[in-house]
């Protein structure tokens, strides 16, 4: 499980300009964005949830109610060590019988590459969104709603992220 931003404006690409003629994107500079959490499970099973403002602890909490709805059984969420996965408010969630079902475990802050979710927010910015400029939220959210679905159907991709990430899935 990770948390990433989009932006408005696409990431450094090349382009199919021809040689010598740099393109101009002529779009108003705004730093809005929208705050995206993933989880990605062993069977290739991509859970998202968007928002306009960054993540905090009840917003974490309430990704983790909802990866509980959806998923059957015992849930173990591998993620980083950030300060809202520590805080008090999924503390007391876990306090109140969520750790009947979750457990969490923290990865090492020295290690962000055993983190399978990073694959999905390069791949998200890379691949699917990598020449996709917006001019409102509204269109980004568009934009990133319809790529997230396109990443769902590749099973092969998001468990690649996984074997990238040094996990085992050989089972599934």
């Amino acid at each position: 499980m990770d948390e990433s931003g989009f932006r408005l404006l696409p990431g450094r690409v090349r382009t199919y300009a021809p040689a010598g003629q740099t393109p101009c994107l002529r779009v108003p500079l705004a730093r809005n964005q929208l705050s995206v959490i993933s989880g990605v499970t062993h069977t290739g099973q991509l859970f998202t949830w968007m928002r306009e403002t960054a993540f905090d602890g009840a917003g974490i909490v309430r990704f983790l109610r909802h990866l509980l709805v959806q998923i059957p059984g015992s849930l173990t969420v591998i993620w980083d060590g950030i300060g809202i996965h520590r805080g008090q408010v999924v503390k007391q969630f876990l306090a109140n019988g969520a750790a009947a079902r979750l457990r969490l475990e923290q990865l090492p802050s020295y290690a962000p590459d055993t983190n399978a979710d990073e694959g999905v927010w390069r791949y998200l910015k890379r691949v699917e969104l990598r020449t996709v400029c917006c001019r409102t939220r509204t269109e980004l959210r568009n934009h990133l709603r319809l790529a997230i679905m396109r990443l769902r159907t590749k099973r092969s991709v998001l468990l690649s992220f996984i074997r990238h990430a040094g996990y085992d899935v050989s089972d599934v």
